[in-house]
């Protein structure tokens, strides 16, 4: 588990007060939107909203908000329209860092990108500089029985299989991640997130020095409006993710 699934998790469990809830569920409606704008409101040709929608399913947002975001991004309403960029740089210590945003505003996205690299020890980089370090895949993390788990996830189609924090990880290719969702559901396996996401073909080992200005980036770019998700490619020990955390 790298990393920064596991500081997810952590931030997963403490939960967040009502107004970051509120931030996060409007970005998940935003992702929604701009998937089913881009390719259609049927989840079952369109694997990218379909993602989407898992996403906000496992963070608790309400079906009826889902169906809305669909029904206006297809039905021609007057909404936004969002851009996708992403941002690259690097954070204390080596850390290659990957942000995705959708804005209706590229020059207020980038500048508060940049500005929160610069007052958080971070550098942002050039186009290509760090998006190399990083591959697409689908992100599943399960409760069960590891034997029942692995071989739900393998005869799904599943990658790889991994333990986590109190749950498995589940590796998939993009196009294959509701796929294997769903047989894990079927099987009464119980899924408490699954995404697209980026993993770090490597990582880099990150001590005590470094270790706080990373997470404090990783937080601070995950807090703006237009930024969806922050990839990282840091390693850090258990002992280490929980003091941070203040475990």
């Amino acid at each position: 588990m790298s990393g920064h699934s596991k500081w997810a998790t952590i931030k997963r469990k403490k939960g967040a007060n009502d107004a970051k809830r509120g931030k996060l569920f409007a970005k998940l409606i935003r992702a929604i939107e701009v998937a089913a704008r881009t390719g259609g409101g049927d989840r079952n040709a369109n694997p990218n909203l379909a993602a989407a929608v898992a996403k906000a399913r496992a963070n608790a947002v309400p079906m009826d908000n889902i169906d809305r975001a669909i029904n206006r991004a297809v039905g021609g309403a007057d909404t936004a329209t969002y851009d996708e960029i992403w941002y690259e740089g690097y954070a204390a210590g080596g850390v290659a860092t990957f942000v995705q945003v959708l804005t209706d505003n590229r020059n207020r996205a980038a500048s508060e990108v940049r500005s929160t690299f610069s007052r958080n020890h971070g550098n942002l980089g050039e186009p290509g500089s760090v998006g190399y370090l990083f591959q697409s895949k689908g992100f599943i993390e399960v409760e069960g029985d590891e034997d029942e788990v692995l071989a739900v996830a393998l005869e799904a189609g599943a990658e790889d299989v991994r333990p986590g924090d109190g749950l498995f990880e589940v590796i998939t290719a993009p196009t294959d991640l509701i796929r294997v969702q769903r047989a894990l559901e079927a099987s009464g396996l119980t899924v408490q997130n699954a995404e697209l996401t980026k993993l770090p073909k490597s990582t880099v080992p990150v001590d005590s020095t470094s270790a706080g200005k990373v997470l404090r980036l990783v937080d601070a770019l995950e807090d703006l409006d237009d930024v969806q998700a922050v990839y990282a490619n840091y390693e850090m020990s258990d002992e280490l993710l929980s003091e941070l955390a203040g475990d």
